[in-house]
């Protein structure tokens, strides 16, 4: 009696689901107390019908929210995401964490066999192999790479930065952040007929990108306080905050105009967060919005769903300067030392891929 199929040099054959590929057990990158994180061996799940095993060629590691759980500044029972089914549980160590591999799918339940030697996308934790429902896997299209499809969760981001902002044309427009999903918030920003775009940085290297990346200027934030002081009216229109900085909010406040909005794109986690709302905040009828990119904006419902902005977010891809955002690759049984120079070497370091073959 057959009840999967597998692949075997290239070939799709079929087999009993003891037999092909070995997929009893995998290694799982867990985070296991602050700043500490190692490979652990894991029972791969016996197959549904329409389960799949998917063997991972790269994941790519989120530099906000993934270093935020690293550094233990998340909420401890905090759920992880519960939008996502592979990301069940909260956030207290330890803990798997991960929302962006890319691999092959090496086997399947009788109900997914057309799925066999497809390369996917899956919002999964770190590991170098798994298995999951085939309903929650994405086709990465033939003209997308590997590297480049990891970064899907990126582009969805900044894609739902754009829909929550609305960005209008003639209107000046201030990112707070030249890191990966800041920079990619900027090429998009960039294609837009809004009259001038500034970005708000430290890191000198990361400001030379946000220039490349169609950035009219990149500023210091000690050099951003006059920002369209001169300008009639005065102030920003619009204001993306994705520094993960808590400060960074402050500072949007105070530089933008009446009746502006500001997009808050950073997760601060439990870093502490004060706000100086004593001045013009009041009068100036400030409105400021949380944006995550596990819902659609409820004004926006009537026309968009999640699936329909994921399409729109692979067609963005392909614009995307993917191979500029991407410094290190990191093989997986070293992925401690990644974690470490996202830490440490900030200065140099933006999108750390993990590398499985």
């Amino acid at each position: 009696m057959t009840d999967s199929s597998d692949v075997d040099s290239g070939t799709r054959v079929h087999s009993d689901v003891n037999a092909g590929v070995e997929t009893d057990t995998a290694d799982k990158l867990v985070f296991t107390d602050v700043r500490d994180v190692s490979l652990q061996s894991v029972s791969i799940e016996d197959l549904d019908p329409n389960g799949v095993i998917v063997e991972t060629t790269v994941s790519a590691i989120s530099p906000g929210t993934e270093l935020l759980v690293y550094n233990g500044e998340v909420p401890e029972q905090m759920a992880a995401d519960a939008t996502l089914e592979t990301l069940n549980g909260d956030l207290s160590y330890p803990t798997a964490y991960g929302y962006a591999a890319v691999g092959d799918v090496v086997k399947t339940g009788t109900q997914a066999t057309d799925r066999l030697g497809e390369q996917v996308f899956a919002f999964h934790p770190h590991q170098n192999r798994f298995s999951v429902d085939s309903d929650a896997l994405i086709a990465v299209p033939d003209n997308l790479d590997a590297e480049t499809a990891a970064l899907l969760p990126t582009a969805e981001t900044a894609t739902n930065f754009l829909l929550d902002g609305s960005p209008r044309v003639g209107e000046r427009v201030v990112v707070f952040g030249a890191g990966v999903i800041g920079l990619c918030t900027i090429q998009l920003l960039a294609d837009l007929p809004i009259s001038e775009l500034v970005v708000v940085e430290p890191i000198p290297a990361r400001r030379e990108l946000a220039r490349s990346f169609g950035a009219d200027r990149a500023l210091d934030p000690s050099a951003s306080e006059d920002i369209f002081s001169s300008h009639d009216p005065p102030g920003a229109d619009l204001i993306y905050e994705v520094s993960g900085q808590p400060a960074a909010l402050n500072a949007a406040i105070d530089l933008v105009g009446y009746d502006g909005r500001i997009i808050v794109g950073s997760w601060y986690g439990n870093k502490p967060t004060e706000l100086g709302l004593g001045g013009d905040f009041h009068r100036d009828r400030i409105t400021i919005t949380s944006s995550q990119v596990s819902t659609i904006d409820p004004d926006l419902r009537g026309r968009w769903t999640t699936d329909r902005r994921l399409s729109v977010a692979i067609e963005q891809l392909n614009t995307i300067d993917v191979e500029a955002l991407i410094t290190d690759r990191v093989p997986f049984t070293d992925a401690p030392s990644a974690y470490n120079r996202l830490t440490e070497t900030p200065e140099s370091t933006l999108q750390v891929l993990l590398t499985y073959q």
